[in-house]
């Protein structure tokens, strides 16, 4: 935890200041009040929807009921995040849906809670947080303030890093860290334990986040694996579940941009599963989900035919979620396989069964429902020489990004 911003209240006559702390890297309130188990959830609605903070003094029990009154609220003035929009109306509905479900959670991150050193909660009725918040913060030596909505995210996923994900079979579980995509959609990863899998000795894992793909292909008999990511977070978690599956002599992680370095040569089969839709994250949580302007999926189009060995695969696994939403579409994502010299060897398909699939009510049933995950079969059409600097370009008279 390295911010420095603060919130400033005043509490029994006198100035206060203490460290705030928001994952979604959101400004400090500006306006905060103290409040307790006497304050009404209407008025709490208010204040949060006026933009006024609640720093809580309560008992910690009452406060996570005065979220769910206040998240009761919101859905019964606007209902449940945006109006269910026809498929015609995408991409716009999507933005509208966003920015609602924005507007959503910033009037929910309006209850704070006080964390002393350490990360213990002084209030009453507090549960023991202080490995779910070692974590997901690390060592904090000095007091702070978080939302309760965040606060409640991070003992969610300290729960599920605790249990882990049983998606390999046989009871084999993968286990997320904080900020690292959970792999609890299994169609990608069937998908992938399914493909024909080509003769290789040699495989990059790009984005490994969890290490689940390169624990499967090493689990599938492959010698060696080069698994990459940018993200510490996803790093270690990798690090972890393959050191715990006993994979770690197969398996290198190592933090790469996309592709690993030259020196490791031209891999038989390289898979990547890259975030599936195009847009901006607006926290490091989003990451695993918004890829801005595409970049992580051009990036590894523009990059995959120069370190395919001859007659090696490339594997996009990636959803059209974001052609339901009219956010990218079928036409312009194979002008982008045919821009970088790369032709379709085959593709499996799987269809989602995650729970918002049947929810009739999301604002996006109609572009979930349709939706269908590939795995693209990818080869080079013709033989891509290794460059050193930068990679085909994806999209004519503007430079790929760097791979």
């Amino acid at each position: 935890m390295t911010s420095t911003a603060e919130i400033v209240w005043t509490e029994d006559g006198a100035e206060r200041r203490a460290r705030w702390h928001s994952e979604a890297a959101l400004p400090a309130p500006p306006r905060v009040v103290v409040a307790d188990d006497r304050i009404s959830a209407d008025k709490a609605y208010r204040l949060a929807c006026e933009g006024t903070a609640l720093l809580w003094r309560g008992d910690f029990q009452n406060a996570r009921q005065l979220v769910r009154a206040l998240a009761t609220r919101i859905d019964r003035s606007t209902g449940p995040g945006t109006a269910k929009p026809d498929a015609a109306e995408f991409p716009g509905a999507f933005h509208r849906y966003r920015m609602a479900r924005a507007q959503r959670a910033r009037t929910l991150g309006m209850l704070l809670i006080p964390i002393d050193a350490g990360h213990a909660i002084p209030l009453r009725r507090a549960p023991d947080v202080r490995i779910a918040c070692t974590e997901a913060y690390g060592n904090v030596d000095a007091p702070y303030v978080i939302s309760l909505r965040e606060l409640l995210g991070v003992i969610g996923a300290h729960e599920w890093r605790r249990k882990g994900v049983d998606v390999l079979g046989d009871g084999v579980r993968i286990h997320a860290h904080y900020g690292v995509f959970s792999p609890m959609r299994a169609e990608y990863v069937e998908l992938a334990a399914r493909a024909p899998l080509p003769k290789a000795k040699l495989v990059f894992d790009i984005g490994t986040g969890t290490g689940v793909l390169a624990a499967l292909l090493a689990r599938r008999g492959i010698e060696r694996v080069i698994a990459t990511d940018v993200d510490e977070a996803a790093l270690a978690c990798a690090r972890e579940n393959l050191g715990r599956l006993g994979l770690l002599d197969r398996v290198q992680v190592i933090e790469a941009d996309l592709f690993p370095p030259e020196a490791a040569g031209c891999a038989d089969l390289i898979v990547c599963n890259p975030p599936w839709l195009p847009g901006k994250p607006t926290s490091r949580l989003e990451c695993s989900i918004y890829d801005p302007e595409s970049r992580m999926l051009k990036g590894f189009l523009a990059g995959l035919g120069a370190r395919l060995a001859p007659g090696g695969e490339g594997w996009l696994i990636l959803s059209d979620f974001a052609e339901h939403l009219g956010l990218r579409t079928r036409t312009e994502l194979e002008g982008w396989f045919d821009a970088c010299g790369l032709k379709v060897l085959g593709r499996l398909e799987a269809r989602p069964r995650h729970p918002k699939v049947f929810d009739v009510v999301d604002a996006l049933h109609a572009a979930r429902q349709a939706e269908v995950t590939s795995l693209w079969r990818l080869g080079a059409s013709t033989p891509v020489p290794m460059r050193r600097s930068g990679t085909p370009s994806v999209d004519a008279g503007q430079p790929a990004p760097d791979a």
